[in-house]
């Protein structure tokens, strides 16, 4: 069963940092680029950030410099790292494969006071 699971949302305060997980299906993750997307209530979902097989990353113009997005081949898992956190990036947060186009369900981050 192929599947994404992303893990480590929750409540943070506006300047404070997350780091989110997602755990792959090996047939998905091994040679595929992964990546991150957000999508804030009442809009359309957005790219944040993607790293590809062997570790060459991308990221939204928003998040650079404050975000951190990493792989670790051996556990079939992608993370995000996020600093500086700011209320507008409230959102939930899904994890993508590229091996497919597939999403994981996504995981609530709240920045708020």
């Amino acid at each position: 069963q192929v599947q994404l699971v992303e893990s480590g949302g929750g409540l943070v305060m506006p300047g404070g940092s997350l780091r989110l997980s997602c755990a792959a299906s090996i047939s998905i993750f091994r040679g595929f680029n992964m990546g991150w997307y957000r999508q804030a209530p009442g809009k359309q979902r957005e790219f944040v950030a993607s790293v590809a097989p062997f570790g060459i990353t991308n990221y939204a113009d928003a998040v650079k410099g404050r975000f951190t997005i990493s792989r670790d081949n051996a556990k079939n898992t992608v993370y995000l790292e996020m600093n500086s956190l700011k209320p507008e990036e409230t959102a939930v947060y899904y994890c993508h494969s590229w091996g497919g186009d597939y999403w994981g369900k996504g995981t609530l981050v709240t920045v708020s006071s």
